[in-house]
């Protein structure tokens, strides 16, 4: 203790500037993220049907894609059977089909008696809604990979999670069979590990959801400081969610963080910060902006961690702030939803893809109605049938007594 004293004297008397070395200099405020936070269920958003259905209505809309495209407008069974794992189908291609006579309608084929299926009329009006969708929105759905992209390291993508992410941005399953439009700002080049990748021809300055929310509440400064503003994230809690005292001044105090784009440079955070953690969130949020239906598997975020320059455990993130996202457990896979997107009081509009898509599960529905129905009718033959033997038995025991 006196020589603690000792060189304190002699630091304090001393008429040069030096560094303290001493432990409690380097105490830093502590943070809460690596807490852990309960899962909570809402029936709300496991009960959206467009997302509880999107795992089976991706393979049906890839189905109807091949389909179309032939010029017959029908295709025997035998030309999907074995592309089952390619489009996502969970069973049998034609066990599949059969499930939605409302979209896909069964007969007999020319030759050798075989399957053939082709689209019912309700399915064709809905696939030319969707092609027009398509048209009228190319540029809008475009600008949404560019802006994955701009999120990307080195403002570059490889096609291979491109194609994987299709259906999240509502790209035509067709976008690449050509190669790449360079109208569009595009260009295909050949990555470090070989395979190929999408750059961006120029370098675009874009802002993100939410400062253009920012803009437009009349929260943002100036376009200099705004990258190191605090804009803070809008919050939905699920009924019954109850979140400790701590935890809840932590994220009061995450609201005051400073807001750094996803479409801006971060590799000179510190991993471990409160403004990474915000980061990160800020990038979640902008990503399922993008996409379609505003949700996306945890597994395919997965995939983009490397692309995005993104930690090992962001998807942590996505558990940490449940006022902000949802995880949905539905359909044995864990869905990541954007709250925001969901809430009447926000200012983001569906998507007419996604009002099509919305169609085509009111159809889905339909087969359902269409299978029972069959089964009823089946059923009830079958005891037509039981009562017709009944009666013979009977009559044939009375005339031999």
């Amino acid at each position: 203790m006196a020589l603690l004293r000792n060189t304190l004297k002699s630091l304090l008397s001393s008429s040069e500037p030096a560094v303290l070395n001493l432990p409690c200099l380097h105490t830093c405020k502590c943070s809460y993220v690596n807490v852990y936070m309960k899962w909570k269920k809402d029936s709300y958003y496991d009960s959206i049907p467009h997302i509880t259905n999107s795992p089976f209505l991706k393979p049906i809309t890839s189905l109807i894609n091949i389909i179309s495209q032939d010029p017959n407008g029908c295709i025997p069974v035998s030309v999907v059977t074995k592309r089952g794992l390619e489009l996502d189908i969970p069973m049998k291609v034609a066990r599949f089909l059969r499930l939605y006579p409302s979209i896909f309608e069964e007969f007999v084929g020319p030759q050798y008696n075989h399957p053939w299926f082709r689209l019912t009329p309700q399915a064709l009006e809905l696939r030319e809604e969707e092609l027009a969708v398509y048209q009228d929105r190319r540029e809008d759905i475009w600008m949404r990979l560019k802006k994955l992209i701009l999120m990307s390291r080195g403002r570059v993508l490889p096609l291979r999670a491109i194609r994987g992410l299709r259906w999240y941005l509502g790209l035509p399953e067709s976008s690449f069979d050509k190669g790449v439009d360079s109208d569009l700002g595009f260009e295909l080049v050949e990555m470090e590990d070989g395979e190929k990748g999408i750059r961006l021809v120029s370098d675009e300055r874009v802002f993100s959801v939410m400062e253009i929310n920012a803009m437009m509440k009349g929260t943002w400064g100036d376009e200099e400081e705004g990258s190191t503003k605090a804009i803070e994230f809008p919050l939905y809690p699920s009924k019954g969610l109850r979140l400790k005292k701590k935890i809840e001044d932590w994220i009061d105090e995450f609201q005051k963080t400073p807001y750094v784009s996803p479409y801006e440079d971060s590799s000179h955070l510190d991993p471990c910060s409160d403004i990474s953690e915000k980061r990160v969130v800020g990038l979640l949020h902008e990503l399922l902006s993008l996409f379609i239906e505003h949700s996306a598997e945890r597994k395919e975020l997965l995939c983009l961690r490397n692309c995005l320059g993104l930690p090992q455990k962001f998807y942590k993130a996505l558990e940490r702030h449940p006022h902000i996202f949802y995880l949905s457990l539905q359909n044995k896979t864990c869905t990541a939803i954007l709250k925001e997107a969901y809430n009447h009081n926000s200012g983001m509009e569906a998507h007419p893809l996604l009002k099509v898509r919305k169609k085509y599960v009111k159809l889905m529905k339909e087969s359902e109605v269409i299978l029972k129905n069959r089964r009823m009718m089946h059923r009830g033959v079958h005891d037509e049938d039981v009562c017709f033997n009944l009666n013979l038995d009977s009559t044939e025991g009375d005339t031999k007594i």
